[in-house]
């Protein structure tokens, strides 16, 4: 199944299915590209390599040195690449690490990119960057990164651990959580973010019970792009900040932090916004939205603990600090003292405090 979407001036074309990938040179064409240079990370070279198999003629190279955060060292040793390839399109195949580097190329030199997720994040959705230089993670937004494309092959994420799945899925998740909440929702952001919520809710035990249940994985890549564009439309709160902090100035995995996180994040914002954050409630039960989160995250075996990530008790102090440097609109006032107590709670794995 194929689909436009639009926003504002920015329109996304979205493929879902099975073997949807083997339409990638078809997507090169479409965009008018004729030199595609493929992206990935290490890790993922054998699949960057069978897209430009596929690809024929049409692809230039392949560049597999895509790391979590985004460093800017990486993008531009990149962009050295675009260059001497003379790539005129992006393919970014893989999770958010590939992703972002896609979009920090295409910030640079506004290329069209063509996005084959192999996760559930949702940053392929949005006009978002976030970029990691001198140990700090900071974010843009900008049309230019806004990939054109997306590919959702629900045969690719089959093989994805369930351990990855399960972060990656709550990785998506706190996007929609913390837009129910957004200072500038609407009804039909909250309409979104509940999609992408009931998506992961009922999908995700079923990947977990079967991982290569193609309907459950493709219903679970809806709620993904459910959850990633409703990113792209409101502001993100304190979920997201603690997340960049500990990402970006610690080194933590990026989907196990906002996994560990989003519970405590969103019981402490339940302070302030309970009303708004009902609608989890009721769809995991419980009467408060931060813990509902909680005992879905360890029915599914998530990571509960930021010790079990590599964060070490001594940089509790820092992370908070640093998390509370510069104010930010959130629903409960942010206060050291408070994110401090937070941190613990999520560093130790305990249940969040309401």
């Amino acid at each position: 199944m194929t689909q436009s979407v639009q926003k504002s001036d920015l329109s996304v074309r979205v493929v879902f299915g099975a073997a949807t990938r083997k339409s990638i040179a078809a997507e090169v064409q479409r965009l008018g590209g004729t030199r595609a240079l493929v992206l990935a990370t290490p890790q993922q070279s054998n699949e960057a390599l069978a897209i430009a198999e596929q690809l024929g003629a049409l692809a230039v190279g392949v560049f597999c040195k895509a790391e979590m955060h985004t460093p800017v060292h990486v993008t531009e040793a990149a962009m050295v690449h675009v260059a001497e390839t003379k790539a005129d399109c992006l393919i970014a195949i893989g999770g958010g690490s590939t992703t972002g580097l896609g979009k920090a190329i295409a910030y640079r030199n506004d290329l069209p990119q063509v996005v084959i997720p192999t996760t559930y994040a949702g940053s392929e959705c949005t006009s978002i960057l976030g970029q990691t230089e001198d140990g700090l993670k900071t974010t843009l937004r900008d049309a230019r990164v806004l990939p054109e494309v997306i590919i959702y092959d629900s045969e690719l994420v089959i093989t994805l651990p369930v351990s990855m799945t399960v972060t990656s899925a709550l990785n998506a998740m706190a996007h929609a959580a913390e837009a129910l909440y957004a200072p500038d929702r609407t009804e039909k952001t909250t309409a979104l973010a509940m999609e992408g919520l009931r998506a992961f809710v009922e999908g995700l035990p079923k990947v977990v019970a079967s991982p290569n249940d193609l309907a459950a994985r493709e219903a679970t890549q809806r709620g993904a792009w459910a959850c990633g564009t409703v990113l792209d439309q409101v502001g993100m709160a304190l979920h997201h900040k603690l997340c960049h902090t500990l990402g970006g100035s610690f080194g933590l995995p990026h989907a196990e932090t906002h996994a560990v996180v989003l519970p405590h994040a969103i019981a402490y914002n339940a302070r302030a916004a309970a009303k708004e954050l009902q609608p989890i409630c009721e769809l995991l039960g419980g009467e408060n939205a931060g813990t509902a989160l909680y005992t879905f995250a360890k029915q599914m075996n998530a990571p509960m603990a930021l010790r079990d990530l590599g964060l070490k008790e001594a940089d509790l102090d820092r992370a908070a600090d640093l998390a509370t440097t510069k104010p930010y609109p959130n629903p409960q006032p942010v206060t050291r003292d408070d994110i401090r107590a937070l941190l613990q709670a999520a560093w130790a794995g305990d249940t969040p405090i309401e």
